[in-house]
């Protein structure tokens, strides 16, 4: 599986969470927030279902696991596996971003949808940004997106308040995580800069 992950974060979900992107998107929405995951061949490390379990088991101080993308659903046989695996020694939640809605999911897709705590369904519309709900979600990047509490474990509560964003700088590299808004707009100003710079 190519995939990127970030270890610790509270910008993709209820609480402490290890993030998982995985590379590969056929829908392609506009505007998304991740273009660099739609190539499912992408220049990402690989993990095998194994290999992921073990990394998010011996992460220390997190609450759960979100899988995002490019479109998790495209790596379901693994990703189930990785949630059976880490299930069976421990109690975190797992949280599936897709760009699906459960009713146009089947096999493995649907029952990794079944398998996570929380799911936030549907496609990304740029046009329709979470911040202009009387109410915004936190973690939802666009008002037409439901979310599906499967288990006992969040409520709509844990998903109310300001998005967040996370700025991180590792080796000379910048990364963001969290809210789309933000995001694309870094980098519509980085790409002005590159042009500005030419």
């Amino acid at each position: 599986m190519k995939l990127n992950i970030i270890l610790t974060t509270d910008a993709e979900g209820p609480g402490r969470r290890l993030a998982i992107w995985t590379a590969g998107c056929k829908i392609r929405c506009p505007g998304c927030c991740n273009p660099e995951m739609f190539n499912p061949k992408g220049q990402l490390p690989d993990m095998t279902s194994a290999e992921l379990a073990e990394k998010i088991l011996s992460t220390p101080g997190i609450e759960g696991v979100s899988f995002l993308g490019g479109e998790p659903t495209e790596w379901a046989e693994e990703l189930c596996e990785v949630v059976s695996l880490v299930r069976e020694r421990s109690g975190l939640t797992f949280m599936l971003y897709t760009g699906h809605y459960l009713p146009e999911l089947s096999g493995k897709a649907l029952e990794l949808a079944m398998a996570c705590d929380v799911v936030v369904e549907g496609r990304y519309d740029k046009s329709k940004p979470e911040s202009e709900r009387p109410r915004p979600r936190r973690w939802i990047g666009s008002w037409n997106q439901n979310l599906i509490f499967n288990t006992n474990r969040y409520s709509e509560i844990d998903f109310s308040g300001s998005n967040t964003v996370e700025l991180r700088i590792e080796n000379g590299k910048v990364t963001l995580s969290g809210w789309p808004g933000a995001i694309s707009f870094y980098r519509k100003a980085r790409a002005s800069d590159d042009h500005t710079s030419r």
